[in-house]
Protein backbone atom coordinates (compact mmCIF):
# COMPACT_ATOMS: atom_id res chain seq x y z
CA UNK A 1 0.00 0.00 0.00
CA UNK A 2 1.35 3.70 -0.94
CA UNK A 3 1.06 6.10 2.21
CA UNK A 4 -1.66 7.69 1.01
CA UNK A 5 -3.94 4.04 1.02
CA UNK A 6 -2.09 3.46 4.87
CA UNK A 7 -3.91 7.10 6.06
CA UNK A 8 -7.08 5.94 4.14
CA UNK A 9 -7.20 3.31 5.95
CA UNK A 10 -6.14 4.03 9.11
CA UNK A 11 -8.93 7.24 8.46
CA UNK A 12 -11.74 4.55 7.86
CA UNK A 13 -10.86 2.47 11.17
CA UNK A 14 -10.26 5.82 13.16
CA UNK A 15 -14.15 6.37 12.51
CA UNK A 16 -15.53 2.76 12.54
CA UNK A 17 -13.32 3.04 16.58
CA UNK A 18 -15.07 6.75 17.04
CA UNK A 19 -18.70 4.98 16.00
CA UNK A 20 -18.15 2.01 18.41
CA UNK A 21 -16.25 4.01 21.16
CA UNK A 22 -17.87 7.38 21.48
CA UNK A 23 -21.84 7.55 20.87
CA UNK A 24 -22.53 8.81 24.31
CA UNK A 25 -20.92 12.22 22.98
CA UNK A 26 -22.86 12.19 19.81
CA UNK A 27 -25.67 14.47 19.45
CA UNK A 28 -28.61 14.54 22.06
CA UNK A 29 -31.10 14.01 19.23
CA UNK A 30 -28.82 11.08 17.12
CA UNK A 31 -30.46 8.27 17.47
CA UNK A 32 -27.02 6.11 17.64
CA UNK A 33 -26.92 7.65 21.58
CA UNK A 34 -26.96 5.26 24.25
CA UNK A 35 -30.42 5.11 25.89
CA UNK A 36 -31.20 7.30 28.78
CA UNK A 37 -31.87 5.45 32.14
CA UNK A 38 -32.94 8.38 34.74
CA UNK A 39 -31.25 8.18 37.80
CA UNK A 40 -28.47 5.78 36.77
CA UNK A 41 -27.01 7.99 33.39
CA UNK A 42 -25.37 10.67 34.07
CA UNK A 43 -26.70 14.10 32.90
CA UNK A 44 -24.00 16.34 32.61
CA UNK A 45 -24.21 20.30 32.28
CA UNK A 46 -21.82 20.33 29.62
CA UNK A 47 -19.65 18.17 27.76
CA UNK A 48 -17.96 17.43 24.66
CA UNK A 49 -20.37 16.62 21.22
CA UNK A 50 -18.90 15.22 18.28
CA UNK A 51 -18.30 12.31 15.92
CA UNK A 52 -16.36 10.64 13.91
CA UNK A 53 -15.21 13.73 11.31
CA UNK A 54 -12.97 15.19 14.65
CA UNK A 55 -11.65 12.41 15.87
CA UNK A 56 -10.63 11.59 11.94
CA UNK A 57 -9.26 15.03 11.83
CA UNK A 58 -6.93 14.85 14.85
CA UNK A 59 -5.64 11.58 13.96
CA UNK A 60 -4.57 13.06 10.32
CA UNK A 61 -3.14 16.15 11.15
CA UNK A 62 -1.37 14.55 14.07
CA UNK A 63 -0.30 11.57 10.99
CA UNK A 64 0.98 14.54 8.93
CA UNK A 65 2.79 15.41 12.04
CA UNK A 66 3.27 19.25 11.82
CA UNK A 67 1.94 19.57 15.75
CA UNK A 68 2.83 23.03 16.39
CA UNK A 69 -0.11 25.58 14.93
CA UNK A 70 0.11 26.02 11.16
CA UNK A 71 -2.31 25.07 8.04
CA UNK A 72 -4.87 23.87 10.33
CA UNK A 73 -4.84 26.63 12.54
CA UNK A 74 -4.69 29.18 9.55
CA UNK A 75 -7.88 27.45 8.09
CA UNK A 76 -9.27 27.47 11.35
CA UNK A 77 -9.19 31.13 12.16
CA UNK A 78 -9.77 32.21 8.87
CA UNK A 79 -13.40 30.50 9.66
CA UNK A 80 -13.52 31.73 12.66
CA UNK A 81 -13.13 35.81 11.77
CA UNK A 82 -15.62 34.88 8.85
CA UNK A 83 -17.92 33.70 11.03
CA UNK A 84 -18.15 36.60 13.42
CA UNK A 85 -17.51 39.16 11.02
CA UNK A 86 -13.82 40.61 12.48
CA UNK A 87 -10.82 41.53 10.92
CA UNK A 88 -8.73 38.55 12.54
CA UNK A 89 -8.81 35.86 14.80
CA UNK A 90 -6.04 34.70 16.56
CA UNK A 91 -5.88 31.21 18.21
CA UNK A 92 -4.16 30.85 21.88
CA UNK A 93 -4.64 27.48 24.06
CA UNK A 94 -7.17 28.82 26.05
CA UNK A 95 -10.04 31.34 26.61
CA UNK A 96 -8.28 32.41 29.84
CA UNK A 97 -5.24 32.92 27.54
CA UNK A 98 -7.67 34.88 25.35
CA UNK A 99 -8.47 37.18 28.25
CA UNK A 100 -4.80 37.70 29.10
CA UNK A 101 -3.78 38.59 25.43
CA UNK A 102 -6.51 40.70 24.91
CA UNK A 103 -5.49 43.07 27.81
CA UNK A 104 -1.99 42.72 27.27
CA UNK A 105 -2.30 43.80 23.73
CA UNK A 106 -3.86 47.26 24.89
CA UNK A 107 -0.73 47.86 27.60
CA UNK A 108 1.61 48.14 24.22
CA UNK A 109 3.51 51.37 24.12
CA UNK A 110 3.16 51.10 20.86
CA UNK A 111 -0.46 52.61 21.38
CA UNK A 112 0.34 55.90 22.73
CA UNK A 113 -1.72 57.99 24.63
CA UNK A 114 -4.15 55.00 24.59
CA UNK A 115 -1.89 52.68 26.41
CA UNK A 116 -2.54 50.65 29.53
CA UNK A 117 -0.39 51.40 32.18
CA UNK A 118 -0.04 50.15 35.37
CA UNK A 119 -2.62 52.23 37.94
CA UNK A 120 -5.15 52.54 35.58
CA UNK A 121 -8.85 51.28 35.91
CA UNK A 122 -10.24 48.81 33.69
CA UNK A 123 -14.38 48.33 34.23
CA UNK A 124 -15.60 44.84 34.88
CA UNK A 125 -18.24 43.05 36.58
CA UNK A 126 -18.37 41.33 40.15
CA UNK A 127 -20.04 38.06 39.36
CA UNK A 128 -18.68 35.99 36.49
CA UNK A 129 -15.05 33.80 36.06
CA UNK A 130 -11.99 35.06 37.43
CA UNK A 131 -10.27 34.95 34.08
CA UNK A 132 -12.05 38.31 33.04
CA UNK A 133 -10.72 40.00 36.13
CA UNK A 134 -7.24 38.34 36.71
CA UNK A 135 -5.77 39.53 33.22
CA UNK A 136 -6.36 43.18 34.63
CA UNK A 137 -4.67 43.17 37.92
CA UNK A 138 -1.59 40.50 36.24
CA UNK A 139 -1.13 43.62 34.19
CA UNK A 140 -0.76 45.97 36.67
CA UNK A 141 -4.20 47.74 36.17
CA UNK A 142 -6.93 48.07 38.48
CA UNK A 143 -10.45 46.62 38.73
CA UNK A 144 -13.55 48.44 39.19
CA UNK A 145 -16.47 46.36 40.18
CA UNK A 146 -19.71 47.24 38.81
CA UNK A 147 -22.56 45.07 39.59
CA UNK A 148 -24.48 42.27 38.30
CA UNK A 149 -28.71 42.39 37.49
CA UNK A 150 -29.90 38.79 38.22
CA UNK A 151 -32.20 39.26 35.70
CA UNK A 152 -29.90 39.23 33.16
CA UNK A 153 -26.75 37.68 34.98
CA UNK A 154 -24.84 40.93 32.95
CA UNK A 155 -23.26 44.30 34.46
CA UNK A 156 -25.29 46.99 35.20
CA UNK A 157 -25.13 49.91 32.42
CA UNK A 158 -26.52 52.53 35.07
CA UNK A 159 -23.43 52.17 37.06
CA UNK A 160 -20.87 52.86 34.28
CA UNK A 161 -20.53 56.63 34.88
CA UNK A 162 -19.87 56.13 38.42
CA UNK A 163 -17.63 53.71 37.77
CA UNK A 164 -15.45 56.16 35.65
CA UNK A 165 -12.40 57.98 36.65
CA UNK A 166 -11.57 60.86 34.22
CA UNK A 167 -8.18 60.75 33.55
CA UNK A 168 -7.78 56.69 34.71
CA UNK A 169 -10.53 54.81 33.16
CA UNK A 170 -8.94 53.67 30.14
CA UNK A 171 -11.02 50.00 29.15
CA UNK A 172 -13.99 48.14 29.78
CA UNK A 173 -13.89 44.04 29.66
CA UNK A 174 -16.78 42.44 30.88
CA UNK A 175 -18.44 38.94 29.77
CA UNK A 176 -21.67 38.02 27.73
CA UNK A 177 -22.71 35.82 30.69
CA UNK A 178 -24.06 32.37 30.30
CA UNK A 179 -24.63 33.06 26.75
CA UNK A 180 -26.63 36.35 27.22
CA UNK A 181 -25.57 39.34 25.40
CA UNK A 182 -25.02 41.95 27.97
CA UNK A 183 -26.28 45.31 27.10
CA UNK A 184 -23.82 46.36 23.92
CA UNK A 185 -25.25 49.67 23.01
CA UNK A 186 -25.54 51.29 26.63
CA UNK A 187 -21.94 50.40 26.86
CA UNK A 188 -20.48 51.26 23.41
CA UNK A 189 -21.93 54.26 24.39
CA UNK A 190 -20.08 54.69 26.76
CA UNK A 191 -16.65 53.60 25.59
CA UNK A 192 -17.45 55.98 22.59
CA UNK A 193 -18.37 59.33 24.66
CA UNK A 194 -14.90 58.46 26.96
CA UNK A 195 -12.70 57.08 24.14
CA UNK A 196 -12.32 53.47 26.28
CA UNK A 197 -11.25 50.32 24.84
CA UNK A 198 -13.83 47.41 24.97
CA UNK A 199 -13.00 44.13 25.25
CA UNK A 200 -16.04 41.39 25.03
CA UNK A 201 -15.60 37.95 26.55
CA UNK A 202 -17.53 35.89 24.41
CA UNK A 203 -16.17 32.53 25.89
CA UNK A 204 -19.38 31.80 26.73
CA UNK A 205 -21.44 32.96 24.26
CA UNK A 206 -20.80 32.21 20.54
CA UNK A 207 -23.40 32.36 18.15
CA UNK A 208 -25.17 35.15 20.33
CA UNK A 209 -26.97 38.09 18.04
CA UNK A 210 -27.34 41.43 19.12
CA UNK A 211 -29.88 43.64 17.01
CA UNK A 212 -30.06 47.55 17.20
CA UNK A 213 -31.51 50.54 14.54
CA UNK A 214 -29.53 51.07 12.12
CA UNK A 215 -28.97 54.76 12.61
CA UNK A 216 -28.05 53.78 15.98
CA UNK A 217 -25.62 51.66 15.01
CA UNK A 218 -23.92 54.22 12.84
CA UNK A 219 -23.64 56.50 15.67
CA UNK A 220 -22.17 54.05 17.42
CA UNK A 221 -19.45 53.75 14.63
CA UNK A 222 -20.32 49.95 13.62
CA UNK A 223 -19.81 50.61 9.94
CA UNK A 224 -17.61 47.42 9.58
CA UNK A 225 -21.17 45.49 10.22
CA UNK A 226 -23.20 47.70 8.11
CA UNK A 227 -20.87 47.21 5.03
CA UNK A 228 -21.04 43.20 6.01
CA UNK A 229 -24.90 43.22 6.30
CA UNK A 230 -25.37 45.67 2.90
CA UNK A 231 -23.65 42.77 0.69
CA UNK A 232 -26.72 40.41 1.88
CA UNK A 233 -24.28 37.34 2.04
CA UNK A 234 -23.06 36.75 5.86
CA UNK A 235 -25.42 34.25 7.89
CA UNK A 236 -25.58 36.20 11.18
CA UNK A 237 -25.20 39.69 10.38
CA UNK A 238 -28.18 40.98 8.02
CA UNK A 239 -30.69 43.67 7.84
CA UNK A 240 -34.36 43.57 8.98
CA UNK A 241 -37.03 46.16 7.48
CA UNK A 242 -38.11 47.04 4.68
CA UNK A 243 -36.94 50.03 4.62
CA UNK A 244 -33.91 52.84 5.75
CA UNK A 245 -36.08 54.36 8.31
CA UNK A 246 -37.07 50.94 10.13
CA UNK A 247 -34.16 48.70 9.51
CA UNK A 248 -32.40 46.56 12.65
CA UNK A 249 -28.84 45.33 12.19
CA UNK A 250 -28.53 42.13 13.90
CA UNK A 251 -24.67 41.19 14.11
CA UNK A 252 -22.60 38.51 16.44
CA UNK A 253 -21.93 38.97 19.94
CA UNK A 254 -17.64 39.55 19.55
CA UNK A 255 -18.17 41.76 16.61
CA UNK A 256 -19.01 44.78 18.43
CA UNK A 257 -15.66 45.96 20.60
CA UNK A 258 -12.27 46.10 19.74
CA UNK A 259 -11.29 42.68 20.72
CA UNK A 260 -12.99 39.83 21.90
CA UNK A 261 -12.05 36.31 23.52
CA UNK A 262 -13.65 32.80 22.52
CA UNK A 263 -13.08 29.40 24.81
CA UNK A 264 -12.60 26.09 23.37
CA UNK A 265 -12.74 24.29 26.57
CA UNK A 266 -15.41 21.18 26.49
CA UNK A 267 -18.08 22.78 27.97
CA UNK A 268 -17.92 25.64 25.41
CA UNK A 269 -20.47 26.07 22.11
CA UNK A 270 -17.21 24.22 20.16
CA UNK A 271 -14.34 22.11 21.25
CA UNK A 272 -10.51 21.36 20.88
CA UNK A 273 -10.34 20.31 24.30
CA UNK A 274 -8.49 23.14 24.81
CA UNK A 275 -8.19 26.24 23.03
CA UNK A 276 -9.30 29.99 22.77
CA UNK A 277 -9.00 32.80 20.30
CA UNK A 278 -8.48 36.35 20.72
CA UNK A 279 -10.91 38.30 17.59
CA UNK A 280 -9.29 41.81 16.32
CA UNK A 281 -12.77 43.58 15.49
CA UNK A 282 -11.36 46.11 13.15
CA UNK A 283 -8.14 47.98 13.91
CA UNK A 284 -5.35 45.06 12.14
CA UNK A 285 -2.76 47.15 14.06
CA UNK A 286 -4.52 45.23 17.56
CA UNK A 287 -3.37 42.09 15.55
CA UNK A 288 0.12 42.89 15.35
CA UNK A 289 0.25 43.44 19.31
CA UNK A 290 -2.20 40.63 20.21
CA UNK A 291 0.01 37.97 18.32
CA UNK A 292 3.46 39.38 19.85
CA UNK A 293 2.13 39.26 23.06
CA UNK A 294 1.01 35.26 21.91
CA UNK A 295 3.99 34.52 20.52
CA UNK A 296 6.75 35.75 23.06
CA UNK A 297 6.63 39.28 22.33
CA UNK A 298 8.39 39.06 19.14
CA UNK A 299 8.15 42.34 17.02
CA UNK A 300 8.76 40.59 13.80
CA UNK A 301 5.47 39.23 12.48
CA UNK A 302 6.46 36.33 10.40
CA UNK A 303 4.19 33.15 10.64
CA UNK A 304 5.82 30.08 11.94
CA UNK A 305 8.38 28.49 9.71
CA UNK A 306 8.35 31.61 7.69
CA UNK A 307 11.05 34.34 7.26
CA UNK A 308 11.43 38.06 6.14
CA UNK A 309 7.97 39.21 5.59
CA UNK A 310 9.23 42.64 6.03
CA UNK A 311 11.59 42.02 3.27
CA UNK A 312 13.91 43.82 5.98
CA UNK A 313 14.79 41.12 8.35
CA UNK A 314 18.45 42.55 8.90
CA UNK A 315 17.43 45.92 7.96
CA UNK A 316 15.77 47.27 11.14
CA UNK A 317 17.33 49.08 14.46
CA UNK A 318 15.08 48.68 17.34
CA UNK A 319 15.77 49.45 21.33
CA UNK A 320 19.52 49.48 21.79
CA UNK A 321 20.36 46.79 19.33
CA UNK A 322 22.66 46.64 16.82
CA UNK A 323 21.58 48.06 13.65
CA UNK A 324 20.58 44.85 11.16
CA UNK A 325 19.84 42.62 14.55
CA UNK A 326 17.29 39.64 13.06
CA UNK A 327 14.47 40.85 13.04
CA UNK A 328 12.95 37.48 14.46
CA UNK A 329 15.02 37.72 17.43
CA UNK A 330 13.61 41.59 18.07
CA UNK A 331 11.51 41.33 21.15
CA UNK A 332 9.16 44.60 21.90
CA UNK A 333 7.12 43.35 24.82
CA UNK A 334 7.11 40.66 27.82
CA UNK A 335 5.21 37.97 26.45
CA UNK A 336 4.39 34.33 26.34
CA UNK A 337 3.68 31.27 24.50
CA UNK A 338 0.29 30.44 24.57
CA UNK A 339 -0.23 29.05 21.13
CA UNK A 340 -2.24 25.87 20.38
CA UNK A 341 -1.27 22.50 18.14
CA UNK A 342 -2.18 22.16 14.61
CA UNK A 343 -4.53 18.59 15.53
CA UNK A 344 -6.57 20.31 18.16
CA UNK A 345 -7.07 23.22 15.04
CA UNK A 346 -8.44 20.44 12.69
CA UNK A 347 -10.90 19.71 15.52
CA UNK A 348 -12.20 23.12 15.72
CA UNK A 349 -12.81 23.21 11.76
CA UNK A 350 -14.99 20.01 12.22
CA UNK A 351 -16.81 21.88 14.92
CA UNK A 352 -17.47 25.29 13.16
CA UNK A 353 -19.65 23.11 10.34
CA UNK A 354 -21.68 21.93 13.39
CA UNK A 355 -21.79 25.48 14.82
CA UNK A 356 -25.43 26.10 13.75
CA UNK A 357 -27.08 23.02 14.52
CA UNK A 358 -24.80 23.46 17.90
CA UNK A 359 -26.49 26.81 18.85
CA UNK A 360 -30.30 25.68 17.77
CA UNK A 361 -30.34 22.98 20.03
CA UNK A 362 -29.01 25.34 22.87
CA UNK A 363 -31.74 27.43 22.25
CA UNK A 364 -34.24 24.64 21.61
CA UNK A 365 -32.72 23.03 25.03
CA UNK A 366 -33.33 26.27 26.86
CA UNK A 367 -37.05 27.15 25.37
CA UNK A 368 -37.85 23.43 26.23
CA UNK A 369 -36.81 23.95 30.37
CA UNK A 370 -38.66 27.33 30.52
CA UNK A 371 -41.90 25.87 29.29
CA UNK A 372 -42.02 22.64 31.55
CA UNK A 373 -40.71 24.61 34.68
CA UNK A 374 -43.03 27.80 33.78
CA UNK A 375 -45.61 27.35 36.63
CA UNK A 376 -42.79 27.02 38.93
CA UNK A 377 -42.29 30.81 38.93
CA UNK A 378 -43.27 31.74 42.84
CA UNK A 379 -40.34 29.84 44.11
CA UNK A 380 -37.71 30.03 41.24
CA UNK A 381 -36.83 33.38 38.81
CA UNK A 382 -35.81 32.67 35.42
CA UNK A 383 -32.82 34.27 33.49
CA UNK A 384 -34.23 36.75 30.90
CA UNK A 385 -32.40 38.03 27.71
CA UNK A 386 -31.21 40.82 27.93
CA UNK A 387 -33.80 43.92 26.99
CA UNK A 388 -36.86 40.91 27.57
CA UNK A 389 -38.92 42.14 29.93
CA UNK A 390 -40.87 38.92 30.36
CA UNK A 391 -40.91 35.61 29.03
CA UNK A 392 -44.70 34.17 27.44
CA UNK A 393 -45.49 30.58 27.47
CA UNK A 394 -46.60 28.67 24.60
CA UNK A 395 -48.06 24.75 24.47
CA UNK A 396 -47.63 23.92 28.45
CA UNK A 397 -49.17 20.50 27.49
CA UNK A 398 -46.52 19.63 25.21
CA UNK A 399 -43.14 21.43 26.09
CA UNK A 400 -40.75 22.63 23.62
CA UNK A 401 -43.43 22.44 20.63
CA UNK A 402 -45.27 25.76 20.74
CA UNK A 403 -44.31 28.53 20.16
CA UNK A 404 -42.99 30.80 23.37
CA UNK A 405 -41.76 34.37 23.46
CA UNK A 406 -40.48 37.44 25.28
CA UNK A 407 -41.87 40.90 26.11
CA UNK A 408 -39.13 43.53 24.68
CA UNK A 409 -38.39 47.10 26.43
CA UNK A 410 -38.71 49.92 24.45
CA UNK A 411 -34.75 50.65 23.59
CA UNK A 412 -35.73 48.78 20.12
CA UNK A 413 -32.72 46.53 20.82
CA UNK A 414 -32.71 42.95 21.23
CA UNK A 415 -30.91 39.91 22.02
CA UNK A 416 -30.98 36.12 20.44
CA UNK A 417 -29.10 34.05 22.81
CA UNK A 418 -26.84 31.17 22.24
CA UNK A 419 -27.84 29.61 26.02
CA UNK A 420 -24.77 28.58 27.92
CA UNK A 421 -26.86 27.26 30.66
CA UNK A 422 -30.47 27.12 32.46
CA UNK A 423 -30.23 29.39 35.50
CA UNK A 424 -32.45 29.72 38.17
CA UNK A 425 -32.28 31.60 41.14
CA UNK A 426 -34.27 30.04 44.30
CA UNK A 427 -35.96 33.29 45.39
CA UNK A 428 -35.72 33.99 49.58
CA UNK A 429 -39.87 33.27 50.02
CA UNK A 430 -39.16 29.24 49.16
CA UNK A 431 -39.34 26.75 51.28
CA UNK A 432 -35.83 25.49 50.05
CA UNK A 433 -32.33 27.13 49.58
CA UNK A 434 -30.10 26.93 46.13
CA UNK A 435 -28.36 24.65 48.30
CA UNK A 436 -31.17 22.36 48.89
CA UNK A 437 -31.71 22.14 45.51
CA UNK A 438 -28.50 21.84 44.34
CA UNK A 439 -27.78 18.70 46.48
CA UNK A 440 -31.20 17.27 45.05
CA UNK A 441 -29.72 17.54 41.31
CA UNK A 442 -26.85 15.72 42.45
CA UNK A 443 -28.79 13.41 44.39
CA UNK A 444 -30.22 12.57 40.71
CA UNK A 445 -27.11 12.76 38.92
CA UNK A 446 -28.08 15.61 37.09
CA UNK A 447 -24.77 18.16 36.59
CA UNK A 448 -25.28 21.56 37.83
CA UNK A 449 -22.92 24.23 38.77
CA UNK A 450 -23.22 28.17 40.77
CA UNK A 451 -22.48 31.25 38.20
CA UNK A 452 -18.73 30.19 38.31
CA UNK A 453 -16.70 32.10 40.82
CA UNK A 454 -20.16 34.37 42.35
CA UNK A 455 -19.08 37.67 43.83
CA UNK A 456 -15.59 37.71 42.88
CA UNK A 457 -15.03 40.30 45.64
CA UNK A 458 -16.05 37.70 48.09
CA UNK A 459 -13.15 35.33 46.73
CA UNK A 460 -10.56 34.05 48.95
CA UNK A 461 -7.48 35.79 46.43
CA UNK A 462 -9.97 38.91 46.08
CA UNK A 463 -10.39 39.17 50.34
CA UNK A 464 -6.95 38.86 50.76
CA UNK A 465 -5.39 41.30 48.01
CA UNK A 466 -7.73 43.78 49.45
CA UNK A 467 -6.28 43.00 52.88
CA UNK A 468 -2.80 43.79 51.30
CA UNK A 469 -3.19 46.04 48.83
CA UNK A 470 -6.24 48.16 49.89
CA UNK A 471 -6.16 50.34 46.32
CA UNK A 472 -5.27 47.18 44.26
CA UNK A 473 -9.54 47.03 42.71
CA UNK A 474 -12.77 49.29 43.28
CA UNK A 475 -16.19 48.89 43.94
CA UNK A 476 -18.95 50.67 42.70
CA UNK A 477 -21.98 50.49 45.11
CA UNK A 478 -22.86 47.27 47.06
CA UNK A 479 -23.35 44.54 44.94
CA UNK A 480 -25.84 43.49 45.95
CA UNK A 481 -27.10 41.76 42.45
CA UNK A 482 -23.61 39.62 42.05
CA UNK A 483 -24.38 38.74 46.00
CA UNK A 484 -27.89 37.74 45.32
CA UNK A 485 -26.41 35.59 42.13
CA UNK A 486 -23.59 34.21 44.73
CA UNK A 487 -26.27 32.95 47.30
CA UNK A 488 -29.47 31.97 45.07
CA UNK A 489 -27.96 31.24 41.51
CA UNK A 490 -27.62 27.73 40.45
CA UNK A 491 -27.73 26.44 36.28
CA UNK A 492 -28.37 23.40 34.55
CA UNK A 493 -27.02 22.24 30.93
CA UNK A 494 -28.91 23.04 27.75
CA UNK A 495 -25.73 21.65 25.62
CA UNK A 496 -26.37 19.86 22.54
CA UNK A 497 -25.98 16.31 23.83
CA UNK A 498 -29.03 16.10 25.99
CA UNK A 499 -31.51 14.02 24.63
CA UNK A 500 -35.03 14.23 24.96
CA UNK A 501 -35.17 11.72 27.33
CA UNK A 502 -33.02 13.66 29.46
CA UNK A 503 -34.64 17.50 29.13
CA UNK A 504 -37.77 15.25 30.82
CA UNK A 505 -35.90 14.28 33.56
CA UNK A 506 -34.56 16.85 34.32
CA UNK A 507 -37.71 18.78 34.40
CA UNK A 508 -39.87 16.58 36.08
CA UNK A 509 -36.96 16.09 38.69
CA UNK A 510 -37.08 19.81 39.65
CA UNK A 511 -40.85 19.82 39.56
CA UNK A 512 -41.33 16.82 42.00
CA UNK A 513 -38.82 18.85 44.15
CA UNK A 514 -40.39 22.11 44.29
CA UNK A 515 -43.62 20.82 44.11
CA UNK A 516 -42.61 18.55 47.30
CA UNK A 517 -41.75 21.17 49.77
Amino acid sequence: MTPAEIKTEILRLTREFSAATHAANRPGADPQRPAFVPGETTVPYAGRVFDGDEVAAAVSATLDFWLTLGPEGDAFEAGLAELLGVKKSLLVNSGSSANLVALAALTSPKLGDRQLRPGDEVITVAAGFPTTVAPILQNGCVPVFIDNDPATLNGRPDQLEAAFTPGKTKAVMMAHTLGNPFDLAAVLAFCQKHQLWLIEDNCDALGCTYSLPTDRARELGLDHLLKIAAAGTHPLIRFHGSGSSDQILTAPTGAFGDLSTQSFYPPHHLTMGEGGAVNIVRDLKLKVLAESFRDWGRDCWCASGKDNTCHKRFGWQLGELPEGYDHKYIYSHLGYNLKPLDPQAAIGRQQLKKLPAFIAARRDNWNHLRTALADLEEFIQFQLPTHATAWKAGNLSNPGTGPSWFNWDNSGHRTDCSWFGFMMLVRKTAPFTRRDLAQHLDAAKIGNRMLFGGNLVRQPAFVTLRKQRPDAFRVVGDLAGADRIMNEAVFIGTYPGLTPAMLEYMAATIRAFVKGK
